[in-house]
């Protein structure tokens, strides 16, 4: 959890996706939020001073579908990722942020709605048109 909170301070306001193995995983205030976009079951883990934390995940393999729909629902979605092979170390796997997605910057199409305007792309298409005349 140190790492997770560490890696989830610098990016506040996002939700973060943190890979667990096959899954990501979401915590606390995050996986509330998460469950509830998604149609997920939201679980709690552990007792401690601060009670017990919330939890809500999905498999790694189930991104694309998860992220459009979080994307869609106005999140910014921060998403961390293994950094190295967990059978090569022997301790806690590196971990970081290997993309930031956003409605204003999403671009996958399984993200943009085909059928209807992305103004944000168009918009940005006229200022480097603009710059470089």
């Amino acid at each position: 959890m140190q790492q997770y909170n560490t890696i989830k301070a610098k990016y506040p306001g996002a939700l973060l996706l943190f890979r667990v193995g096959d899954f990501y995983e979401t915590f606390g205030e995050d996986a509330v939020k998460t469950s509830q976009i998604l149609g997920i079951i939201l679980t709690k883990r552990g007792t401690g001073p601060n009670g017990a934390l919330e939890l809500a995940g999905f498999p790694h393999h189930s991104l694309d579908n998860y992220l459009s729909k979080l994307v869609r629902a106005g999140q910014r979605v921060a998403i961390c990722d293994q950094l190295e092979d967990p059978k090569t170390t022997k301790t806690i796997v590196k971990r970081g942020v290997t993309e930031l997605v956003t409605p204003g910057v999403a671009y996958g199409d399984n993200i943009l709605n085909q059928k209807s305007n992305n103004y944000i792309i168009v918009t940005l298409l006229l200022m480097i048109i603009i710059i470089h005349q």
